[in-house]
């Protein structure tokens, strides 16, 4: 039998393999919540969910893919098939950029699913961000056939609003599909590519312009600069994809000197060894815009390191400025370009080794080097993304929120952005009990950080807690009302100062060992949304789910010519 064929199915094989070794235990029963991501049984659509909301929409469109498709696919089990899916995809994204030969490719699938990027974004719970991650490559290789003229499909269309699903994510896939397919003298080409990528952000774009006036943030841009990990400062870091803000989640091997040094040695040599045969299989063309988006991002990811103070008043002046401060995120479009050197580096070195067993070596160390390297990413990032179980308290909870005649939105006590409670292993997590209610809520969008609470965007939240340092529950009440709140959800066993949390007046509808639930005693001004409002979101809208629809109809109609043209066939 030929070794041929078995070789070739290797890095598929690889490619499946890693990322059920890196999820590990995510994968099991229950609810993986750490930090920002957050799943629920049954996450139910409301209309902040659609950008209609006071705070900015940085949830907008996820929050609502997620309802919609938890009605056909329980929570726990989607949750499950986002984060594996995502680094599947990821994995043979990467396969197919390095051309899909074994030694390449083992390398490729390894240095693109198994690095400090993934982990660190697993960590803070960054699915989003990995779903656009992963569409990366594949998006960079249709962008490269649309330029060339080819016929695409319907793959960059349905691939492009999977990976827009925020704000952050949408410019990077718009950039990995811009960058290489816009080319010169096709202006009518050129126009419908921006227009698909502008479809596939419309969501986040549309109810961003809607807050435009509040669509600022902290001048706290050091905060989320780009991190030292160990020895290595940010942009050192950077070169192997790491330099997360949070350290927090920051794997203990990135810590060591011996580690990181020889991961960035190794990078750097093999990209520069790998350069070549990469332009002589991709072209200039292709490999300029991998060198661009690459450029990009490091660019992005170290001027917040750089100049910490700029991005800051950049954020705090410019609408939409604070997608710059988190830097690490852009490093995203790093990844395609380093995956595709270090495979191109791996058959050049296999090509010129001429014994066998030393070929066997030079797959090998492509593909387990960067396991060897950031060894704690295995298994759920070492143990630490371990599936739980909500209280059962949260399910009344929830049923009493549905059935209350009260008007208005949810308020939920404490006053504060993150939980560490004892069922999800005392792990930080953005407070849950919002997404697990059904309706819309206020929650803190305050952040702690370094000793410092960096304030929010939500013009609410300040009126909010000046309500609760009114005198005494009834005038809370009041002044709860009139922001829109009529009903109040406490969390009990939460330390808080009386700032972020103080009795109010009002009728208790559920109380339970996890969560009391209280119908605010006091008129309610709820909320609502102008019609001009409603029209804009829901043309954002419109055209995020027309985009795919406008690229699928053709496709299917040509097929079906081409069977009515064959005619009918024989035995």
């Amino acid at each position: 039998m030929s070794t041929g064929p078995v070789l070739r199915l290797l890095p598929r094989a690889w490619a499946v393999l890693l990322p059920l070794l890196l999820l590990g235990p995510a994968l099991g029963a229950g609810y993986v919540l750490s930090y920002d991501m957050v799943w629920v049984p049954d996450l139910a659509m409301r209309p902040d969910f659609l950008g209609l909301g006071t705070a900015l929409p940085r949830a907008v469109p996820s929050d609502a893919v997620v309802a919609v498709l938890d009605e056909l696919v329980p929570g726990m089990l989607l949750q499950k098939v986002v984060l594996l899916g995502a680094l599947l995809l990821a994995g043979f994204g990467a396969l197919r950029l390095a051309g899909g030969t074994p030694v390449g490719g083992l390398a490729a699938v390894s240095v693109y699913v198994w690095n400090p990027f993934v982990a660190e974004r697993l960590g803070l719970g960054h699915w989003t961000v990995l779903l656009g991650y992963a569409v990366l490559p594949w998006l960079v290789l249709e962008g490269a056939r649309y330029r060339r003229g080819e016929r695409v499909g319907v793959l960059p269309w349905l691939l492009l609003p999977l990976g827009s699903l925020s704000a952050g994510a949408g410019l990077a896939s718009a950039l990995a599909l811009l960058v290489p397919g816009l080319g010169r003298g096709r202006r009518r080409r050129n126009l419908l590519l921006v227009a698909a990528c502008l479809a596939a952000n419309a969501p986040w774009l549309v109810a961003g312009l809607l807050h435009v006036t509040t669509a600022t943030s902290t001048t706290a841009g050091s905060v989320f600069r780009l991190g030292r990990e160990g020895s290595l400062p940010g942009p050192l870091a950077a070169l192997t994809l790491g330099g997360v803000w949070n350290s927090e989640v920051v794997p203990g091997s990135r810590h060591s000197l011996l580690l990181t040094g020889l991961g960035t040695v190794a990078l750097v040599g093999a990209a520069a060894y790998g350069l070549r045969p990469l332009r002589r299989r991709l072209g200039d063309r292709t490999t300029g815009a991998l060198v661009g988006l690459w450029a990009v991002g490091f660019l992005l990811a170290a001027g917040t390191w750089a100049l910490p103070g700029a991005t800051g008043r950049l954020a705090a002046h410019v609408p939409g400025g604070g997608l710059l401060r988190d830097g690490g995120r852009w490093l995203a479009l790093c990844g395609p370009l380093l995956a595709a050197l270090v495979a191109a580096a791996l058959d050049r070195l296999a090509v010129r080794v001429r014994d066998a067993d030393a070929r066997v070596l030079v797959a090998l160390a492509g593909a387990l080097l960067p396991l060897a390297l950031l060894p704690d990413a295995a298994w759920g990032l070492a143990g630490r993304l371990q599936p739980v179980s909500y209280p059962a308290d949260y399910a009344a909870a929830r049923a009493a929120v549905a059935a209350s005649p009260a008007p208005g939105d949810v308020l939920l006590l404490p006053f504060t952005s993150y939980r560490a409670p004892s069922w999800n292993h005392d792990r930080k997590v953005l407070d849950p009990v919002g997404r697990y209610l059904t309706r819309d809520y206020l929650a803190s969008d305050e952040l702690g950080v370094s000793r410092q609470v960096l304030a929010g965007e939500d013009p609410r939240v300040p009126q909010v807690l000046a309500a609760l340092q009114a005198d005494d529950p009834a005038q809370r009440a009041q002044r709860l009302g009139s922001l829109g709140v009529g009903l109040v959800v406490q969390e009990h066993g939460v330390p808080a100062s009386s700032r972020y949390d103080a009795p109010v007046a009002g009728t208790v509808v559920h109380r339970g060992p996890a969560l009391t639930v209280t119908r605010v005693d006091a008129p309610v001004q709820e909320r609502t949304s102008s019609l001009g409002r409603v029209a804009m979101v829901a043309g954002g809208w419109t055209a995020y789910l027309a985009g795919p629809l406008v690229a699928i109809v053709p496709v299917l109609w040509r097929k079906r010519r081409k069977r009515a043209d064959s005619g009918p066939t024989g035995w």
